[in-house]
């Protein structure tokens, strides 16, 4: 079990699975890290860290890219390309990454959500998901995503991010995620 006082949660901070791994982050004692930026709505006043427009076009990425990349089409209003690059900025963050959402048959995370997890796929972090339709965890190994019962976080600094449709199961999996990862 990790010592949660030498420990960092990087996020957003928004409604769903972002707000929940906060609130179970300062349950803890956990340092957190809420990305943010000027028009974002976040749910966690707790360690916000609001990006210059100079740190968010550092992360930015092509949308004809991440659509190609991800077999869908991203939209490229100015907001969205922002939290994409917010999204850049906690997985680059984090040495592991842990998602709650929905894995697709093509192998891709739903949502923008997706985008987290396959730029973590680039990077070659630890990747978790909770896929909240089969009710599981999931780690990617390079090649596919296979079943894992019972994950626990194992490094200091850690991203966490997901759905803004959390539901119960999502909920479950975080509180038990946190508690077989640090001591309290």
């Amino acid at each position: 079990m990790l010592d949660p006082k030498k420990c960092t949660l990087y996020s957003g901070g928004a409604r769903g699975a972002e707000s929940e791994f906060g609130r179970l982050a300062e349950k803890y004692g956990i340092e957190e890290v809420n990305f943010s930026f000027e028009g974002h709505q976040s749910e966690r006043a707790r360690g916000v860290r609001a990006l210059t427009s100079e740190e968010l076009m550092r992360k930015d990425v092509s949308l004809v890219y991440v659509s190609k990349l991800m077999n869908r089409a991203y939209s490229s209003a100015p907001i969205f390309r922002k939290v994409l690059q917010s999204i850049s900025w906690q997985v680059d963050s984090g040495h592991e990454i842990w998602i709650v959402g929905e894995v697709l048959e093509d192998g891709t995370v739903k949502g923008g959500t997706g985008w987290g997890a396959e730029f973590a796929k680039i990077c070659n972090k630890p990747l978790f998901v909770f896929d909240q339709q089969k009710n599981g965890w999931f780690t990617w190994d390079g090649e596919r995503w296979n079943p894992v019962a019972d994950p626990a976080i194992t490094h200091h600094h850690f991203t966490g991010t997901g759905t803004r449709f959390l539901e119960e199961n999502g909920r479950q999996a975080l509180a038990g995620l946190f508690s077989r990862s640090f001591s309290k």
